[in-house]
């Protein structure tokens, strides 16, 4: 099993739609990128903590690989908007890729670059690629949040 960190929005849209492609065997929503220790979902929500809201992907690399991912990753969200994605404004709700190896990393800034040529977006990919920090869990209320509640989709 390997291991793919992203931030794209709110998590629970994300987490879903990991959750949901072939390969992928476990997800969890946490909180990334941050300088405080254990950080709460009301101490992200201030904006003061610099954490994301993420998504933990475990994956068998044999059934989906790590560029797959990223495909994934550009399609659910737009990665033009810094802080903000939807209705959800803040930089826990930035988009962001943190990798855990430097092969991840060379993958994902390649993926970067190919989503930024093809030209789909009307602005900069405003996207960070940073290395992969402690992943603190989010609360248990938030782990497959949508999948508890019979949703597909956040807004």
């Amino acid at each position: 099993m390997e291991k793919a960190t992203f931030a794209a929005g709110c998590f629970w849209g994300i987490e879903s739609a990991f959750s949901q492609v072939p390969g992928v065997i476990e997800t969890a929503v946490g909180y990334l990128g941050g300088t405080t220790l254990d950080p709460t979902y009301q101490d992200v929500c201030t904006g003061r903590t610099n954490h994301a809201e993420v998504v933990e992907v475990q994956f068998d690399p044999e059934q989906v690989s790590y560029a797959e991912l990223l495909a994934v990753f550009w399609q659910i969200h737009d990665p033009t908007t810094l802080n903000r994605q939807g209705p959800d404004v803040g930089s826990q709700y930035r988009s962001g890729i943190f990798f855990h190896d430097s092969a991840q990393q060379e993958t994902a800034t390649a993926s970067l670059q190919a989503v930024q040529d093809a030209g789909r977006h009307n602005g900069p990919i405003v996207t960070e690629i940073t290395p992969a920090g402690t992943f603190y869990p989010a609360e248990e209320y938030h782990q497959k949040y949508l999948a508890k509640r019979g949703l597909s989709h956040c807004h």
